[in-house]
Formats: structure tokens, sequence, C-alpha cells
């Protein structure tokens, strides 16, 4: 068994993570990229025609982060190479966000191209940052930390948007030029604000070996053999298949949520800057409110939390059809924002309490594959409902049936206590 750490450098380390990928979340994929791509790499194009290109490329990311996923962590077990994976990814993330400054006005297809290999890198390494929880954090504590992550990842990304923002909204404030540069640079400092932010948990975090760590050559044949064996095991292992079903669905209306909600924005009508706004809201709401939903958990059970969560996801999608004006999107903002960061904390320590020791990576693996399958369907239905409908309305009611899906078979999931 690998030994445990409590040390809270360790855990500060590793819980900064999220503090430094949170950017590229915030920053580019539901804030200025969406608006970004719209106005100025495809400008000619009309709503629904943004809205589906913008779906398909979030579902070629996570194609393919979810073919690699449970591949890439069998090996990284087998070869104890989690960090040295974390660091290949968060390298791609950061070169190809950093990559968007270059693309020229008009060129869509290359931005699309950077955006999708950014988003590779953002998803593979989220694959080998979850897989570490269990051996930074005894088990007691991994609501806790995996709640702290989250909620540095939501403060962290929400401070350096507010900049980001303020340099979009008064350019020559910072002596820059104009808005569309502003957002370009505002791509580099993700880049940076990501690569910084990342350097704790490779000096601080200690990556614990499992068995006799191998070569590289050594790991991806040995993690080929255990995947192979895993796949067979897994298909005995009902709970376990029973919970990635179940987050299969709800995770894909959240994910397709946050990636989706400023094109959506958008295509009502609302300003570009009364979208920033709502997006801010939802960060520092999320902030306390994924550390106050791990206390609510604490006291009611991680099941019945999540179950709430799935809840109050059925009722903002409904809201979201019916949404009218400004002061609703920001209230529908603020009602994303209690829940957010509290379903996506719960729902990772849920997963950690269900796997098989040593076998992190391998299992995290195929945690991030489902959730990566699903974030496919999400992002591709609402493009395609609302290409079909010509009425987004529709495309944002449609993610209902993955919250009713969702919600329906995590009731028969049986979640360890901690």
């Amino acid at each position: 068994m690998p030994a445990m750490s409590n040390n809270r450098k360790s855990i500060l380390g590793w819980a900064l993570y999220d503090w430094a990928n949170s950017a590229f979340a915030t920053t580019v994929m539901a804030g200025f990229f969406p608006v970004f791509f719209k106005l100025y790499w495809a400008g000619d194009a009309t709503a629904t025609e943004g809205t589906f290109v913008l779906g398909i490329a979030n579902s070629a990311a996570s194609l393919l982060v979810a073919v690699l996923a449970p591949v890439l962590g069998a090996i990284a077990d087998r070869g104890s190479a989690k960090k040295r994976f974390l660091a290949l990814f968060t390298f791609l993330g950061v070169l190809m966000t950093s990559g968007l400054w270059f693309v020229a006005q008009g060129d869509w297809t290359l931005a699309v191209m950077l955006y999708v290999a950014g988003s590779v890198g953002f998803f593979g390494s989220l694959i080998f940052y979850d897989s570490l929880l269990v051996s930074v954090a005894p088990r007691e504590k991994w609501d806790s930390v995996s709640s702290l992550g989250f909620g540095l990842g939501y403060l962290g990304g929400g401070l350096l948007f507010v900049v980001n923002v303020l340099m979009y909204q008064m350019p020559s404030l910072f002596g820059i030029p104009d808005g569309a540069t502003a957002i370009r640079l505002s791509f580099v400092l993700v880049g940076l604000w990501w690569a910084l932010f990342s350097l704790p948990l490779f000096f601080w975090v200690k990556e614990p070996r499992e068995g006799q760590g191998l070569p590289l050559g050594k790991a991806i044949r040995a993690g080929l053999v255990q995947l192979k064996e895993t796949l067979r095991h897994l298909s005995g292992e009902r709970q376990i298949l029973l919970f990635l079903l179940a987050y299969w669905f709800y995770i894909d209306g959240v994910d397709t949520i946050i990636k989706m909600a400023v094109n959506y924005g958008t295509d009502l009508g609302f300003p570009s800057s009364s979208l920033i706004v709502a997006l801010l809201v939802v960060q520092f709401v999320a902030f306390p409110a994924a550390l106050f939903y791990n206390w609510v958990a604490s006291k009611i059970g991680i099941k019945p939390a999540i179950l709430v969560g799935i809840g109050a996801y059925m009722v903002i999608t409904v809201f979201g059809y019916f949404l009218k004006d400004l002061t609703g999107f920001y209230v529908l903002a603020g009602c994303v924002g209690l829940v957010q960061g509290g379903i996506q904390a719960l729902s990772r320590s849920a997963f950690a309490r269900l796997i098989p020791e040593g076998k992190s990576g391998e299992y995290f693996g195929f945690f991030n594959m489902f959730g990566k399958f699903a974030t496919i369907i999400g992002p591709f239905l609402m493009g395609l409902v609302t290409q079909l409908s010509g009425d987004s309305r529709m495309g944002i009611l449609s993610l209902i049936v993955l919250f009713v899906a969702g919600g329906t078979t995590f009731v028969f999931v049986k979640v360890p206590r901690a």
C-alpha cells in the first residue's frame, strides 16, 4: 500500500494545480474563446453555425482524451510516472494556449486546432492530477482536499479573469492598443499563469512508487497488460460501473453548461461585457460554495449531496430555457456557482472511495474517459438541437435529459463512508 502523506505543503501544492489550470477553463474555455471566436476568428459565420463549430471543437478534444485516458493511466501506474505525464500535458496546454496569440483575424481553422490541442493538454493533465489525490491526503480528508482544489481553482481562475477583463475593457490603462489585442494577450497570460502555479505540485508533491518503477518502454507494455486485466475485472464491479455510467450522464450536462454558457448568452443577444460579468459571478460564488458544499456533504452524506446538485442542475436547465433578460442571466450564473464546484469535487472524492488501492492512475483514467466521452455528447447535442430547431433555447433545454439519466442511475450507487 502506498504511503499516505498528510503534509500540508503537499496538499497545498496539489491544490494549487487547480488554481493554475483553471485559468484555461475560465479565461479561454468559458470566457474569451467563445466570444472572440464568433466576433474575430469566425465573424462571417451565423450564430447557429458558430455554435455548431464550437460544439464540434469541444467534442473533438474530449474524444481524443477519452480514447487516451485509461491507457495512459495504466502506463503511469506501472511506471510511477503520474507527475511526468502531468508535466507533458501541462506543457502541451501551456504551449497551445499561448499560441492563440499568433492566430490572425478570420483564421478560424487554426484557432480551432490550437484550442482543441490546448483542451487536450488541459483535460489530459487532469487524469494524473486527480489520481494523485489518493496519495496526497489520507482517506478521511479526500472530500475536503478535493473541495479545496476546486475552491482554489475557482478563486485563481476568477482573479486572473478579472485582470484579463480589465485589460479588454480598458486596454489603454495597460498600454494595449485595443480590445482584440488585449484578448490575444490574455491567452499568453493564461499560459504563463498555468506554468508558474504548476511548479509547487512538481516540487512539493511526492509521487509514491507503485511496486517496482519501470522504464517507459516496459511501463507501456506492462500498462497495456494491466489495462486488459482491469477491463476484465471491471465488468464484475457493479458499483464502479454504475457510478461511471451516472457520472457519464450528469457531468456531461455540467461541463456543457460550463463550455457553452457564454455562447448561449451571445445567441440570446446579451452584450459580451455582461456575459463576462456573469462568468465572474460564477467564479466568485463557486469558491466559497465549493467549501460550503463539502460541509453540507459531511452533514447529510456525500451521495445525497451529489443528488441535490443534480436536481439543482435540472432546475437551472429549465430556468435557462425561459430566460428573458440580463437579470435572469445573472441569477442563473449565481445558481450555477452554488453547485458547480461542489458536484465536481464530491464526484472526484466519491470515485476515489470506490477504486482499489494502487491503481489510482488507471481507474482515474476510466473516470476521465467517461467524463470526456460524456462531453462529446453534450456540446454536440446542444449544437445539433440548436441548428435543427434554429433556437438556442431548445439546445439548452435538451441537456435536462442528461441530468435525469444521471440522477436516476446514481440513486443505485452505494458510496462507501470516508
